[in-house]
């Protein structure tokens, strides 16, 4: 289906995963489900495993030097991309999934959410060889300082994070543009709704004024103590 008219372009986004149907679970709901039968985002999901040539599909193997868990072996990963590049041309970045890669933050998302093409290798078990890493992969993203059982949810992030900064993806771009981290890397300030009041605790009442620079002034005064309270690290970091 391509876009509707006035909406952006199409980003292309493949995703190479030992376990595909647990991927695709999660892309058939929300906001990405919508961009993609709407045609803005084109997500394939690809099986790791149907780029092997044993006949028992294997993609992993012990570690050279010895050691716990097995490591994702470079064959099948390099068949993978080579394979989606002779289909759907040269991706614009391939990104592995890994806990020692870049953080994923809002202005890395910004970047991705800007190629025509990515694609995200998710990382397994004790890792990915390290040939995948220096040869294949131009990016390493990660989503946290701690690990997970492997790149999928991390990949799911990902593709969330970039989708909704994707023209016409999210309904109400005012609301993408005002976000956490989106207004010069500051928190977002307090939302209310109604009732005005509830349980003795009422709304604050520059609110209600209908003052819009008051407003305005008011949030851009909110957010500055959220951040310093919750997250003082960005500011010092600006």
């Amino acid at each position: 289906m391509s876009p509707e008219r006035g909406e952006g372009r199409v980003l292309k986004i493949d995703i190479v995963t030992i376990f595909p149907k647990m991927v695709e679970a999660t892309l058939a709901e929300g906001i990405v489900a919508r961009a993609r039968a709407k045609g803005l985002l084109d997500i394939r999901v690809l099986d790791l495993r149907d780029f092997t040539t044993d006949r028992h599909r294997v993609v992993d193997d012990a570690p050279f030097g010895g050691g716990p868990g097995m490591v994702l072996k470079p064959e099948p990963l390099f068949a993978a991309v080579e394979a989606i590049r002779a289909e759907r041309g040269a991706p614009s970045a391939v990104v592995l999934t890994s806990p020692d890669g870049e953080t994923l933050t809002h202005g890395v998302a910004a970047r991705l959410s800007a190629l025509d093409h990515v694609v995200i290798l998710c990382g397994r078990y004790e890792g990915v060889d390290e040939r995948v890493r220096d040869h294949l992969a131009t990016d390493a993203i990660s989503i946290g300082d701690y690990v997970v059982s492997g790149g999928e949810l991390p990949a799911l992030v990902i593709v969330d994070a970039v989708a909704r900064l994707v023209p016409g993806v999210v309904g109400d771009e005012a609301s993408v543009a005002g976000d956490t981290f989106a207004q010069g890397g500051l928190l977002d300030y307090p939302q209310y709704t109604r009732p005005a009041e509830f349980r003795g605790m009422k709304v604050p009442q520059v609110l209600l004024s209908g003052h819009h620079a008051e407003i305005e002034q008011w949030r851009r005064e909110q957010a500055l103590a959220r951040t310093r309270r919750y997250r003082p690290d960005l500011l010092r970091d600006s």
